[in-house]
């Protein structure tokens, strides 16, 4: 599970927050208990018993993490926020520079609208977290076989059309670091 986590943030950023996403209510599902945990995932996960070591650490770091960030309940590891964050900039740099990125983010924006008056003064901050909350709770809503109204599934295909452009600036600007260290 680690593995997977550590490949998704070098391969699509997007995916490996959702995926922290779901770590996080995982460890909630199992109030923190690293020995459920461990009893009812990872020892159930098809990995030797080295990486299944390396995955219950993990699992206590990120248990430790939520505690001391003060996420038990809800709320995001500040570890994922700050990719989020990392996005955002991106993208309110893209705003500026990129037509191609301005011309997505206009198909998305009156969902982006309708969202955040929708949330009130729940909203989450900025609107890259909201494309986020948005497609993780049509995840979220599926996996429990809910109906999912359309105009969610609207929000959602813009989103990840938004998304995926940012994935694939960020991951540019990850090589091109990697390439001049």
């Amino acid at each position: 599970m680690k593995a997977v986590a550590e490949n998704k943030r070098t391969k699509n950023i997007g995916e490996y927050i959702i995926y922290m996403y779901q770590m996080e209510d995982l460890i909630r599902a199992y109030q923190l208990n690293i020995t459920d945990i461990h009893q009812y995932v990872i020892s159930h996960y098809p990995v030797s018993n080295s990486e299944k070591e390396v995955t219950k650490k993990w699992f206590e770091e990120l248990i430790d993490l939520m505690k001391r960030e003060k996420v038990e309940q809800v709320g995001h590891l500040s570890i994922v926020k700050e990719k989020v964050d990392e996005l955002a900039q991106i993208h309110w740099s893209l705003l500026k520079k990129d037509i191609a990125y301005f011309e997505l983010f206009s198909k998305a924006k009156p969902h982006i609208l309708d969202l955040i008056l929708e949330a009130g003064e729940k909203s989450p901050g900025h609107e890259i977290q909201l494309c986020f909350n948005t497609i993780y709770g049509l995840l979220l809503a599926r996996l429990r076989g809910r109906e999912v109204p359309q105009n969610i599934i609207n929000a959602a295909t813009a989103f990840g059309d938004l998304l995926s452009y940012l994935n694939k600036f960020y991951l540019d600007q990850q090589n091109q670091k990697i390439r001049n260290n």
